[in-house]
This record gives C-alpha cells, sequence and structure tokens, in this order.
C-alpha cells in the first residue's frame, strides 16, 4: 500500500503544497493493470467469510424475540381434519393431541350418535392457549365416510369443501382493498385413520388417499393399534408402506419439499415409521404414582404417551411440535399456489 501511495503522489514542485493532501482524500483511481500486479484487490470483489464478525454486540438476535411477542399477541391459526370409518377413535385422537374437549363428539355418555347417510362435514373451532401462546383450532370432522355399503365417490365431498376454503381465501386475497390479515381456513393437515386390519389397504383407503395427497397433506395412522400385536404391527406398515410406493401416492412428509440435508435426514425416520400405529386416550389413570393418559385393560394400562407402547408421541411430534409451521408452508406455497395458478388460469380464459 505504500507503494501504490507513492505512485499517486505528484513530483516535487508541481502544483501547490495543497495539492496532495486534497487528493489524499478521494479515493485513488488505480488502474486495474496495477492492481493486478501488486495483488490488490477491489472492495466489492474481496472474498470474505459467510459470517462476519461482529466487533460489539449489534442486537440482531432482538429480532426473534419481535417475532415471539407478536405471534403471542395475535395468536395463529391451524386448522385440522380426521378421516376415517367411525369408531376408530378419530374424536379421541384429536381430544388427545390437545389435552382437551375440541372434538364434536358429546361428553355425555350413553348418548348414541347416529349415523350420517352421506358424508357430512363437521367443523369446531376452539380458542387454545398455553404458556401465553394462543391458537385458533379448527377440527373438522368427516362422520359417515366409508361407513355405507355404497362407499363410491364418497371422498368428493371432502374435496368439495377443501378446495372452497381455497376460494374463500383466494377471493380475499385478489381483493382490491383486502384485509390486512386473511383468515385462514384452509386445511393444514389430514389424519387418516386406517382400520387395523392387519392385511392389505383397502381400495377405498389408495383412492381417498391418491386423490387427497395432491391438494392437503395426508397423514395416514393406523387406529386403535393396541388391537394388534407387535408382530402384527410391524407386518400391516411394511404392507402399507408398499402399497403407497407402488400407487405413487405421496403422503406427508414428501420427499419432493425436503430443502436441505438436515430436514431430509429427519423427515426420513419420520417416513420409515409412517403410518403411526396410534392409540388414543382422553381419561387419566394412575400409574406408579403418575397421573398419565391411558387406556385400562383387564391386563394392564396402555399409556399412549409411552413410546413402548405406541406411537402417538411422534404422531403429536409431527403435528405439533416439530412440523407444525412446516405443514401450514407447504398448504399455502405448494397446494395453495397450485390451485390459485390453476384458477386463475381458468379465470383468464373465459376472459
Amino acid at each position: 500500500r505504500g507503494v501504490q501511495a507513492h505512485r499517486l503522489c505528484p513530483p516535487r514542485g508541481a502544483g501547490s503544497s495543497l495539492e496532495p493532501e486534497e487528493r489524499s482524500m478521494e479515493p485513488p483511481a488505480v488502474p486495474e493493470e496495477e492492481e493486478e500486479e501488486e495483488g490488490a484487490v477491489p472492495l466489492s470483489m474481496a472474498p470474505g467469510p459467510v459470517g462476519c464478525q461482529l466487533f460489539g454486540y449489534v442486537g440482531i438476535e432482538a429480532v426473534l424475540d419481535q417475532m415471539k411477542i407478536k405471534t403471542m399477541k395475535t395468536g395463529f391459526e391451524f386448522n385440522i381434519m380426521v378421516v376415517g370409518q367411525s369408531g376408530l377413535g378419530k374424536s379421541t385422537m384429536v381430544n388427545t393431541l390437545f389435552k382437551s374437549k375440541v372434538s364434536r363428539k358429546s361428553s355425555q355418555p350413553g348418548q348414541e350418535e347416529r349415523i350420517p347417510k352421506t358424508v357430512q362435514l363437521q367443523s369446531i373451532t376452539h380458542v387454545i392457549e398455553e404458556k401465553g401462546v394462543k391458537m385458533k383450532l379448527t377440527v373438522t370432522d368427516t362422520p359417515g365416510f366409508g361407513d355405507q355399503i355404497n362407499n363410491e365417490n364418497c371422498w368428493d365431498p371432502i374435496i368439495k369443501y377443501i378446495n372452497e376454503q381455497y376460494e374463500r381465501y383466494l377471493r380475499e386475497e385478489i381483493l382490491i382493498t383486502r384485509k390486512r390479515k386473511i383468515p385462514d381456513t384452509r386445511v393444514h393437515g389430514c389424519v387418516y385413520f386406517v382400520p387395523p386390519t392387519g392385511h392389505w389397504l383397502r381400495p377405498l383407503d389408495l383412492e381417498f388417499m391418491r386423490r387427497l395427497s395432491k391438494i392437503v397433506n395426508v397423514v395416514p395412522v393406523i387406529a386403535k393399534a393396541d388391537t394388534l400385536t407387535l408382530e402384527e404391527r410391524a407386518e400391516f406398515k411394511q404392507r402399507i408402506q408398499e402399497n403407497l410406493k407402488t400407487h405413487a401416492i405421496s403422503v406427508y412428509p414428501q420427499e419432493d419439499f425436503d430443502q436441505d440435508p438436515e430436514d431430509r435426514a429427519l423427515n426420513d425416520r419420520i417416513r420409515e415409521n409412517i403410518p403411526f400405529a396410534v392409540v388414543g386416550a382422553d381419561q387419566e389413570h394412575q400409574v406408579n404414582g403418575k397421573r398419565v393418559l391411558g387406556r385400562k385393560t383387564k391386563w394392564g394400562i396402555i399409556e399412549v404417551e409411552n413410546p413402548a407402547h405406541c406411537e402417538f408421541p411422534l404422531l403429536r411430534d409431527l403435528l405439533i411440535r416439530s412440523h407444525l409451521q412446516d405443514l401450514k408452508d407447504i398448504t399455502h406455497n405448494v397446494h395453495y399456489e397450485s390451485y390459485r395458478v390453476r384458477r386463475l388460469n381458468e379465470s383468464n380464459q373465459l376472459g
């Protein structure tokens, strides 16, 4: 650098004595050839570390606290759908997930539930709060699905409902003067309950997941897994995985949407255990001096939150603790986006 400064200085006697000082205040215009000879690199092209080292505390990390405070004030929305035949424990499973009475099932004992003749969708919305975080939870049940002798096209009302929520969001989004926060009623996850037959998937199960996996995140589970032995459960899960692979059915989490190696490694472990063999219970029992959620039988108590008894903890972690935001992101960026593009293309063709 001293050599470069010496080159830029004019010869003695040329100009006034103040001229070198004035020029020294301006950035020197060094030719590129001289820079290459001296090994100097332009500032804009200088390679640097990915994480630039700071010389003091700036406060960038405070943005996480800002996001947390904002989320705690406004809360967030999560919409889940449960699909399956009657008697598979859908309502009980939802109550177990959120540890509260959030399902449509009445808590009054002895009240019989009439099975509808066609698939009817019923949605119940609750606001639940934990440690200051509010969540507007909407649970959509599908009574009547798969309960009839003729189940042809029984998935049509479900597909229609999911698309209606996309349409509702799209209409709010394309308004000239739209709301600051658009109400989100889109289904973020669909938990499909497979009967614990121990055999292959039924044609109804395959056709439903094939159609629904294209428009919503489908998470298959084996309902009432305590009716199967460990060997039967392992064989049944393997057969279901083969069925899904043979029919090219992509359930959540989808391989195509893994963004980095860490996500892929985590999701690979999850995909190895899908479908989850789950047991639901909304009653507490005393086990070794502790109150636990479980199902009481003559030979013991099945603890639903014990990984040695069932895979309910894996389902809860996937839906709530680790992938809840990812479910919402994929719904918005993939499923809703494909619906939006299709609808706008149809509108342009009509125009």
